[in-house]
């Protein structure tokens, strides 16, 4: 992994996602018609953007679920289960194992960078992720990638607007390019408020935990740094005692109900917030960015902070491993 092609990866994702907006726009790369159920797998970030997209499509009304590759199969193999087995290289091994148990049932579609992977050979369709290859070896355009195409799936099985979807992936590729442009404004100082001897806890709405669990994992992969990620309304239930013990440092994406609970207890321990997307009471200054305010733009774009502040503390160890 290389931290420059990992800075050189977030830069491109603008106009990744921009591109992506533009295929939308032309019609679904999903081959498939309506199932009884539907299956995501996947491992690491394919599994996060899977997990959001599952609670989505049950929103919607659709028998869904994501699990890990790795685990026993639930449902079993039958006509009416569509399995998507997401990957972004095609290669990992547990989604490989797992696509192996649901290809015969011939309703297995493969979402993943690389069309000509192993995991497109053993699939009977394949959705290409269109993220472009990620030089730093890190996947971040293919995690948000990921999401969109799985919100794509949700809109052609319940018969939605795939021109909305397009809309929104466009609004997210500004909001990220608005936070790469402005980066010099924000960037050392929310690198400098995180940076602590304990490492980072990223706490984030229901419906968008796998913006904290992709964020955390970014500290993780990058510099090599303790990050962990939890569900606001959760975080007081099973990572609040740490508060009381550690030099806390959490990242807030914004946009829970029960984020005040959260946040009373990080002003009472004295712990260090740094919130994303809105202003937190409590909390100190927010790094805001372009339609902070939409969701959906949320959903894509607020990874694009951790993603940075795991750049620059990995930039620095580089050099300091150079020296």
């Amino acid at each position: 992994m290389d931290p420059v092609g990992f800075l050189a990866d977030v830069g491109q994702a603008p106009a990744r996602l921009a591109g992506l907006a533009a295929t939308l726009r032309r019609g679904s790369s999903w081959p498939v018609a309506p199932a009884g159920r539907i299956l995501l797998l996947g491992m690491g970030s394919s599994r996060y953007a899977a997990e959001a997209a599952a609670l989505r499509m049950r929103r919607a009304g659709l028998d869904a679920v994501a699990e890990p590759a790795s685990a026993a199969p639930t449902w079993p193999p039958r006509r009416d289960l569509l399995v998507v087995a997401v990957s972004a290289t095609g290669r990992s091994a547990e989604t490989l194992a797992a696509a192996e148990v649901y290809a015969p049932a011939g309703r297995l579609v493969a979402l993943t960078e690389d069309t000509a992977s192993p995991l497109a050979e053993l699939a009977g369709a394949t959705v290409p992720l269109l993220a472009g290859p990620e030089t730093g070896g890190v996947a971040c355009r293919t995690y948000r990638h990921t999401l969109v195409q799985l919100l794509a799936l949700l809109e052609q099985l319940t018969g939605g607007a795939l021109g909305a979807l397009a809309d929104d992936v466009e609004r997210a590729a500004e909001a990220t390019a608005d936070l790469l442009d402005r980066r010099g404004t924000w960037l050392a100082d929310v690198a400098g408020r995180l940076d602590g001897p304990d490492g980072v806890a990223v706490l984030a709405p229901a419906e968008r935990r796998c913006s904290a669990e992709q964020s955390a994992l970014m500290v993780r992969e990058g510099p090599r740094r303790q990050a962990t990620a939890s569900e606001t309304a959760d975080w007081s239930h099973v990572d609040v005692y740490l508060a009381r013990t550690l030099d806390y440092r959490a990242l807030l994406l914004a946009g829970s109900p029960w984020e005040a609970e959260a946040m009373a207890w990080l002003t009472r321990r004295g712990s260090t917030v740094v919130p994303v997307g809105a202003d937190v009471d409590g909390a100190g200054p927010a790094v805001r960015y372009r339609h902070d305010d939409d969701p959906a733009v949320r959903l894509v774009t607020e990874v694009t902070v951790a993603e940075l502040v795991a750049a620059h503390w990995w930039s620095d160890v580089t050099a300091e491993e150079g020296t």
